[in-house]
């Protein structure tokens, strides 16, 4: 008399389906990271904890050798104010992200601030995180 089932159940696990997830994954987050990065420079900010903006209007960089730039356009320190005029055109409530250079000097990063405070647009500080 043979008792033993006809079913066999294999304990052998196969990762094809994991790989499958794992690549699909990696493409998505390939696919997807150059449209989180803002439209900026290269500098190396400096480090501070705190929350970040999604909603970007204008963003102005100050490099240490003293370069300024509106929207990566370089442009000299008299015409910011002038610059971002333009490109807050129209805009209800502009925002400002102010991407100072670590080592730049604290009167440079003012300059930007005083220009947005005589034409009550928001600044967010950019920063490199923690």
């Amino acid at each position: 008399m043979n008792l033993r089932g006809r079913n066999k159940v294999s304990a052998e696990f196969s990762m094809s389906s994991m790989t499958d997830i794992v690549f699909l994954l990696l493409v998505f987050f390939l696919l997807t990271s150059p449209s989180i990065t803002p439209d900026a420079l290269d500098l190396i900010l400096p480090k501070a904890k705190g929350k970040s903006t999604n909603k970007q209007n204008a963003s102005v960089s100050i490099t240490k050798g003293g370069a300024y730039y509106v929207n990566k356009e370089r442009v000299s320190e008299f015409n910011i104010e002038t610059e971002l005029k333009k490109v807050f055109a129209g805009e209800d409530k502009p925002t400002l992200i102010l991407r100072a250079e670590e080592g730049v000097p604290i009167e440079d990063a003012v300059y930007v601030m005083d220009i947005a405070n005589r034409n009550n647009y928001k600044v967010v500080l950019a920063v490199r995180p923690n």
